[in-house]
């Protein structure tokens, strides 16, 4: 009994088994159900379906049981679906009784191509996917598995769509195209998930792509993708008028780059953005940049017109009000030998951060301490720097070439305009100093070039950079090289600065040899004037940047001037000097055949008892109302005016030996001196000089009278100076 018992459960396992294995490989064919399913589907509107044999199998997997059909005809609004096979799982006690229930159908499709997915579109209500699908999407297949899940009620409640497009071409905006793309998808109610994204946007590969699509609560983006690109000067010549809209910079004429994407974007119910994440990493590895507008400045001389870059990796983010960079490799300008730079830059809100460590090639100068840097001699740099609006806050600056350094702590601009620094050290072969801010400004150190400070003064004369800065001042410095050579030792100052103007200087300077340098200036509370003078036992220092003054050597300067808000008004004094081959006083002598005169001016110079300049000044110009230099070869008395373009300048000149003969004979001074005796010659001659700087032209014109005016100031002078 026992063994009848067990051989029974065994026969029964073994049919159970057989039968499994048969349902679940097989199947077990049967046309019973095919009108039972025809009709199911024919609840749904415009749905027609046309079944083959029907297999009844069951799946190991989920051990559920289901109905499959190979090749059936499934008809929508008069369009043809085509499909492999047609899996239907089904209630199967429902099969029993009326209720005939279905609890998922999945589908797997037969490849379709684009032309057949678009006939299928001609289905769907107008739309923008719509649109797109017809008129953008140009080449692709697809081959897709569906399985569609409903309740109990038979509604939709999910789905889930898997499968693969290939030989894709889509045409983007001005005629881009994305071709020869392949991709995997997956797809249910809430998600849409796209891998394996491969192809070419343009001469940009992609790989290695995914797109993820959250569709609850509004609409939810993620992607990631490689993207290579190696293009030449000639084929980005295609894409000219692109760029020339997103890159104001220059022409981009070489660019070979690998980078790794990642992109997120939310949007809301109406699909605005509400959120957006864009980063990249990766590698330029070539690029070339040739500049709209060449870099040109006060120090770098050579203007720069392109800009390299090679192996420089980069790591970038973009956000709502906030991007930052970052970026090591090397670079190189208008193609000289690549220098390392390693950068870091965040834009948060309205706030720039900008920190750089680059080494730099190129020449360099600073006028202001008379710093040149050769060509090929490497420089080390670190800048740290913020900026908002308005104001750039210098954190730290270090430059370091050779045994040359300029350190800069902690200094603010406003409007491009000074407005505090905490500290200042400049250490070069000419210069050796400090300077320290706060309430009160401290310079201080052993040497100081200043041979182009009157050239870089002048430069500023019509843009106040120190407008901020009010401030005592204190300047203390053992040695200075002057302009001519000349050396001003022990020269110290105190000083006050109210909106970037010195309104009040008390200074003193030696030069040797018991000449010295004296400085003051004082401010009227009531008027606002200031009252500058300046002393100097020699001149040409304090003179080598004005053309007029070329060639005056030895005498004595004081300058006086009154400086209200718009203009000065000032007379410049020198006396006992020599004018030494002045090429425009040469020119004079020799247009008007004074021969002697101006061979003397070539060789030991013409001697002057007294030169006086009394001139007015405005941001403009410099207008020269009189001009009298006095000497026992001849006198001169000019007038005239100086602005940025031009020098005017007309005058008199005569030789002292005519000049002392008339004057002897002149009783009483009257209107016009007129020589009496025939054959006595010439008084002289009356010049103009025009031009631009260094250009000036002479023109001179014999003369034969003389006004009172010209020799009442003669007589005057001659009297001072006895």
């Amino acid at each position: 009994m026992k063994k009848f018992i067990i051989s029974v459960i065994l026969l029964i396992i073994i049919v159970l088994i057989s039968f499994f294995t048969i349902l679940s490989t097989l199947g077990i064919e049967t046309t019973k159900f095919n009108s039972l399913i025809s009709n199911k589907f024919a609840e749904a509107k415009n749905i027609n379906l046309k079944l083959n044999t029907i297999k009844f199998k069951i799946d190991p997997r989920e051990l559920r049981l289901f109905l499959e059909t190979q090749n059936p005809e499934i008809v929508y609004k008069d369009a043809t679906l085509p499909a492999y096979y047609v899996k239907v799982y089904v209630d199967f006690p429902s099969l029993l009784k009326s209720n005939f229930k279905i609890k998922k159908i999945s589908l797997i499709s037969k490849e379709l191509d684009v032309n057949q997915i678009k006939k299928i579109s001609s289905l769907i209500k107008p739309s923008n996917s719509k649109s797109f699908l017809n008129n953008k999407i140009k080449e692709g297949k697809v081959n897709t598995e569906v399985e569609i899940f409903l309740s109990d009620q038979g509604s939709f409640q999910n789905f889930i769509a898997k499968g693969k497009i290939s030989d894709l071409e889509i045409e983007l905006i001005n005629n881009y195209k994305f071709s020869r793309a392949n991709l995997n998808f997956f797809a249910d109610k809430n998600d849409i998930l796209i891998q394996n994204i491969k192809g070419d946007l343009q001469e940009i590969k992609i790989s290695n792509g995914d797109i993820k699509l959250n569709l609850e609560n509004g609409l939810k983006l993620e992607s990631n993708f490689n993207s290579k690109v190696d293009l030449s000067e000639k084929q980005l010549d295609k894409y000219a008028d692109f760029f020339d809209k997103y890159n104001s910079l220059g022409e981009l004429k070489s660019l070979k780059t690998d980078l790794n994407n990642n992109i997120f974007i939310k949007f809301d119910s109406t699909y605005k953005i509400k959120d957006f994440n864009y980063s990249f990493s990766g590698k330029i590895e070539r690029s070339k940049l040739k500049l709209t507008n060449p870099l040109a400045n006060l120090i770098i001389k050579e203007k720069i017109k392109e800009i390299y870059f090679s192996g420089l990796e980069i790591k970038t983010v973009l956000k709502p009000k906030y991007i930052s960079l970052k970026s090591l490799g090397e670079y190189s300008l208008n193609g000289s030998d690549y220098s390392k730079i390693n950068l870091e830059n965040t834009f948060k809100n309205d706030l720039v951060n900008l920190k750089i460590d680059f080494d730099y090639l190129r020449d360099l100068e600073l006028d202001l301490i008379n710093y040149k840097k050769n060509e090929n001699s490497n420089a080390s740099v670190q800048i740290n720097i913020k900026k908002d609006k308005k104001t750039i806050n210098i954190n730290k600056l270090n430059f370091k070439e050779k045994n040359n350094i300029i350190e800069i702590d902690n200094l603010k601009l406003r409007d491009n305009k000074l407005l505090s620094f905490e500290k200042i050290k400049v250490a070069t072969e000419r210069n050796n100093f400090f300077m320290q801010g706060g309430k009160k400004i401290l310079i201080k150190g052993s040497k100081f070039d200043a041979s182009n400070l009157t050239k870089f003064l002048n430069n500023q004369t019509n843009h106040n950079s120190l407008k901020n800065i009010n401030s005592n001042i204190e300047i203390d410095f053992k040695n200075i090289k002057v302009p001519m050579s000349e050396k001003l030792q022990n020269f110290k100052l105190l000083g006050k600065i109210e909106r970037g103007q010195f309104t009040k200087i008390s200074s003193k300077g030696d030069f040797g040899g018991n000449n010295f340098l004296d400085i003051s200036m004082k401010k009227d509370k009531d008027s606002e004037n200031r009252y500058l003078e300046i002393y100097s036992d020699i001149t040409r220092p304090l003179l080598t940047e004005y053309n007029f003054f070329k060639g005056l050597s030895g005498g004595k300067l004081l300058f006086t001037s009154v400086i209200d808000k718009s203009q000065s008004y000032s007379k410049l004094k020198i006396e006992n000097f020599k004018v030494v081959n002045a090429p425009g006083v040469v020119q004079l002598l020799s247009l008007a055949d004074l021969g002697g005169l101006a061979d003397l001016s070539r060789g030991d110079g013409l001697s002057f008892d007294l030169l006086e300049i009394d001139m007015e000044k405005n941001k403009d110009s410099l207008k020269l109302n009189e001009i009298l230099a006095l000497g026992p070869s001849m006198s001169v008395l000019m007038e005239g005016y100086q602005n940025k373009d031009l020098t005017s300048l007309r005058g008199t000149l005569v030789p002292a030996k005519t000049l002392n003969k008339m004057i002897s004979k002149i009783p009483v001074i009257g209107n016009i001196v007129i020589p009496k005796e025939a054959g006595e010659g010439l008084f002289g001659i009356s010049f103009k000089m025009k031009g631009t700087k260094g250009k000036l032209k002479t023109t001179i014109n014999p003369i034969r009278t003389l006004t009172p005016r010209f020799l009442q100031k003669i007589i005057d002078k001659k009297k001072q100076v006895k």
